[in-house]
């Protein structure tokens, strides 16, 4: 969430409390009734803010973690492609001679496992 878009949310919530206010004064409730009441609306809006937020965390929705998987997938994208055209440009012999490294490579790895 950046800057503007808090200063947005605080100043939608700053008028959603008048309105909920001038709401109740309009319906009939008295001042201290109604003031009453707009802070129990703002107050219930903070707790389903704030179990959204902890399921958020419960279920591994957080924005930090969704960034993260988008980045790591688009980079693994990447790096495939230009791994595959360093290898298509290779010569036949070259794509050989590298086949049988990683094969060597792989085998002296699965010996020391």
């Amino acid at each position: 969430m950046t800057k503007a878009n808090v200063l947005q949310l605080g100043l939608l919530l700053f008028l959603l409390g008048g309105l909920s206010y001038v709401t109740f004064v309009f319906y009939g409730l008295d001042v201290a009734k109604a003031g009453i009441a707009s802070q129990s609306v703002l107050v219930v809006l903070l707790l389903i803010w704030v179990l959204s937020y902890f399921l958020r965390v419960v279920t591994g929705k957080m924005t930090f973690m969704e960034q993260r998987k988008r980045y790591r997938k688009e980079y693994q994208e990447i790096t495939e492609r230009e791994l595959e055209a360093k290898f298509d440009s290779m010569s036949n012999e070259d794509k050989i001679r590298l086949i049988k490294e990683v094969e060597k490579d792989n085998n002296n790895n699965e010996e020391t496992n």
